[in-house]
């Protein structure tokens, strides 16, 4: 594991704001101090997901996750602290020290290892293609017309037969477990080894870092399969990553074009149209989306004209839409794809169509009137329906007032019928689901806690809102009342740690969540501190706290004694138990 100091950890973390970070992933909206969205680690239609830009953490309070932005990235991304380090200190400009003992990890050991292969073997593949016995994959290069500065920008290669890559791993010093961790090398039906991709044009596949991930490999004749991948592994989940985005990010990429394969990415960079990446034989996935949306302000799908390309935009249109996402759709002519197309009519035409690519709304009721005979009094009815829906999704009232009048003289429907069914739809929905009015208590799980009390979890919460947020107003006062008195098994872990902390002289509570590594305490003390106590005077609110301590711990010593007094086994016991009866029955008569 990689060890890096607390200053560093809040240098990383001080440097990326969250509100920031988490905008480049979830459309959020401003109310009141905080921000809220729809949650992107659970499906919900009405947001939950608030973000403090106060105190730079996050918490769903529909799903109950939470944490600040390193915890954030680390889930999101799907990777291990150190990763998120890395990614979050590059995002800041911050270099990183190198640790000595992160390789004695075994884990992150082996994924640099592979790391290092997939380098290796890329720049292997790269300098292939340019030998004699190469010929047959310089001829396709030729006649698709790559020139020298495509083939180096995205360091395409040629693999050779049988078993090159494992032999020349192996004089590198690569052991057959990291070769097969890989992928590239494959066990063979006789106990060898055997390079997975051979006689193919190699396609490395690189991450936004630059790092080589994954391989495709393309067969320059008629065999079966045409395309080959390689598998998901330890460096590589292809749904989370997009060919050809480490090359568009070099330039200018306020637009991206989303295409169906590497060789549209690669035909289309070679005519000068280097804004454009490919999903990796996938539907487009959500992490892919969120991808585009913090690496561009506006993506335009660019899938084939066939069926399954159209049902790939559809599928397409919606992930991005939820990701709030600026989408356009690339709608050419003349052509089945946006190579083709290209080649026939070069890149100025292609461009002015990129300019000109329609919106969300303008493609998904022209997918609606393809189905419909406007002229039937039945199928206008229906595609006004459907309209309906697709505009009342629409936040923006004047975005809105913009397509309706469209729609209405392109296809001779009035307004007020438009605007009508809108009104219908977003009354519905409004009276069914009213968002964010009350304050929403912490999500506490009602298997845990069977045996206690509502009330009493919102006060032990309430006790650690107070020593995190005015430790120096609340330590002292309360410091007496012991970790053992909380019912709540995660508030006596959250106490004991806070008390700690506080015994030491750290009162910079800030980074809180950085003293627990368990994700179910994070996300609890993440809810309880973004839960709105309104506490308008810290100092009575202590008091109060206080007293209600006090006054639980003079009832439990007044049940004791008179536990005791029944077993007293003389009567001088008694009495003295009675005197202690006595006292602890007065201090609870002056707190009344």
């Amino acid at each position: 594991m990689v060890r890096y100091s607390d200053e560093l950890i809040e240098e990383v973390k001080s440097s990326n704001d969250i509100v920031d970070v988490i905008s480049q992933y979830v459309t959020l909206k401003r109310s009141g101090r905080n921000f809220f969205g729809l949650c992107p680690f659970h499906k919900e239609r009405s947001p939950s997901f608030s973000v403090s830009p106060d105190k730079q953490i996050f918490h769903c309070f529909g799903c109950g996750v939470g944490g600040n932005v390193i915890h954030f990235i680390s889930k999101i991304e799907n990777i291990s602290f150190t990763e998120t380090m890395e990614l979050l200190a590059n995002r800041a400009g911050i270099t990183l020290p190198t640790l000595d003992n992160y390789e004695n990890d075994k884990d992150a050991k082996l994924k640099s290892r592979v790391y290092d292969i997939n380098s290796i073997v890329a720049e292997f593949y790269h300098q292939n293609l340019y030998k004699p016995t190469s010929r047959t994959a310089q001829e396709y290069v030729k006649k698709r017309k790559l020139d020298n500065k495509t083939l180096k920008a995205f360091q395409i290669g040629y693999s050779g037969n049988f078993d090159e890559v494992y032999k020349f791993l192996k004089n590198k010093g690569f052991s057959d477990e990291e070769m097969l961790a890989s992928c590239l090398v494959a066990k063979s039906k006789n106990g060898g080894f055997i390079d997975k991709f051979r006689n193919r044009l190699m396609f490395p596949i690189k991450d936004v870092r630059d790092r080589v991930i994954a391989f495709g490999g393309r067969v320059l004749d008629d065999t079966k399969p045409k395309y080959i991948n390689s598998p998901e592994n330890i460096v590589y989940s292809k749904g989370r990553h997009l060919f050809g985005l480490n090359v568009a990010k070099r330039g200018d990429c306020k637009k991206i074009l989303i295409v169906e394969g590497y060789m549209d990415v690669i035909s289309l960079y070679q005519r000068g149209i280097t804004n454009v990446v490919a999903s990796l034989g996938t539907a487009m996935t959500e992490a892919q989306g969120r991808l585009l949306r913090r690496s561009c302000e506006q993506v335009i799908l660019g899938y084939d004209a066939d069926g399954a390309g159209q049902a790939a935009i559809l599928r397409g249109l919606d992930i991005l839409q939820n990701l709030g996402c600026d989408i356009r759709v690339l709608q050419i002519q003349g052509a089945k794809d946006p190579d083709e197309f290209v080649v026939k009519y070069g890149p100025d035409k292609f461009r002015f169509y990129m300019d000109n690519a329609i919106s969300l709304v303008e493609f998904k009721v022209k997918v609606l009137k393809k189905d419909l005979d406007i002229e039937n009094v039945n199928d206008k009815i229906k595609f006004l329906n459907q309209i309906a829906q697709i505009l009342s999704k629409i936040s923006n009232n004047l975005e809105r007032e913009i397509y309706i009048d469209k729609i209405s003289k392109d296809y001779n429907i009035s307004k007020e019928a438009i605007q009508a069914e809108i009104n219908k739809l977003i009354y519905s929905r409004s009276t069914s689901s009213k968002v964010l009015q009350t304050p929403i208590k912490p999500k506490v799980k009602e298997n845990d806690i069977p045996k206690i009390d509502d009330g009493i979890i919102k006060r032990e919460n309430m006790f650690i809102y107070l020593l995190i947020n005015y430790p120096e107003e609340s330590y002292l006062k309360l410091k007496d009342i012991g970790s053992d008195t909380f019912k709540y098994e995660l508030n006596k872990k959250i106490i004991k740690k806070l008390y700690e902390q506080l015994e030491k002289g750290n009162i910079n509570t800030s980074d809180v969540l950085n003293w627990f590594e368990e994700a179910e305490i994070i996300n609890h003390l993440s809810a309880i501190m973004a839960y709105d106590f309104e506490i308008s005077d810290v100092g009575k609110a202590i008091e109060d706290i206080l007293s209600i301590y006090k006054k639980e711990s003079l009832i439990n010593k007044r049940n004791k004694i008179l536990k005791e007094l029944e077993k007293a086994s003389t009567s001088e016991d008694g009495k003295k138990l009675e005197q202690e009866l006595n006292d602890v029955i007065i201090q609870l008569a002056k707190m009344k």
